[in-house]
C-alpha cells in the first residue's frame, strides 16, 4: 500500500490528481494514521493463563489479512519464546495464530498445523496477511507485511520484527481467509 499522495514541487498532488498545500497532505496522512491505530486489535487476559482475543470492527474495504498483519505489527519488538501465545512474548505460530485470531479467524496452534491450513497461494499472488511458511518440514511461518517483507518471531533471543521473505527459503504461502 503506497501513500495516496506524492509531493512535487511545494505542493502535494493527490492520487486522484488533485493539487493540496502540504499542511492538507499532512491532516490526510495524520487522519489514515489514526485510522490505522483506532483499527488495532483489542485482547484481553480471562482468568488465570486464559488467553481471549477479538476482533476490532472491520473497516470498510479492509481486509481479513489485513487485520492479522495489523496486529502482527503491533507486536514488533516483543520478545520471543518458545510456545509463546501471547500478548508478552510469542514463537513464530504463536504470533500467526494470534494475528489471524485478531481478525476472526481461528487457525492451528502449529507452524506444520498452519502449512495444511487455508487455500494455497502462489507467490505471484501474495496478498498482506498471508501465511508464510518456510522450509520443506514447515518448521516457521511469518505474516507477509508487503513489499517482499515478513513479520517474524524468529527464534530464541530476539525479538518479533519484520524481515525480507527470502531470509528463509519459502516453501508455502497459505490464505486462511
Amino acid at each position: 500500500m503506497g501513500v495516496p499522495w506524492e509531493r512535487e514541487s511545494g505542493s502535494v498532488r493527490l492520487s486522484a490528481g488533485r493539487r493540496r498545500a502540504p499542511r492538507a497532505a499532512c491532516a490526510v496522512l495524520l487522519a489514515a494514521t489514526l485510522l490505522s491505530v483506532a483499527a488495532t486489535p483489542a485482547w484481553a487476559d480471562v482468568g488465570a493463563g486464559a488467553q481471549w482475543r477479538h476482533s476490532h470492527p472491520r473497516l470498510s474495504g479492509e481486509t481479513r489479512g489485513q487485520m492479522a498483519l495489523a496486529f502482527a505489527l503491533a507486536q514488533l519488538g516483543k520478545p520471543y519464546e518458545y510456545g509463546g501465545n501471547g500478548p508478552d512474548a510469542y514463537d513464530c505460530s504463536g504470533l500467526t495464530q494470534q494475528a489471524w485470531r485478531a481478525a476472526g479467524i481461528d487457525i492451528p496452534r502449529t507452524s506444520q498445523e498452519q502449512a495444511a491450513f487455508g487455500k494455497p497461494v502462489s507467490l505471484k499472488n501474495i496478498r498482506l496477511g498471508d501465511l508464510v511458511v518456510f522450509y520443506a518440514g514447515a518448521s516457521h511461518v511469518g505474516i507477509y507485511a508487503g513489499n517482499g517483507e515478513v513479520v517474524v518471531a524468529p527464534h530464541h533471543g530476539t525479538t518479533i520484527r519484520r524481515e525480507k521473505i527470502a531470509w528463509m527459503p519459502v516453501y508455502d504461502v497459505r490464505r486462511p481467509g
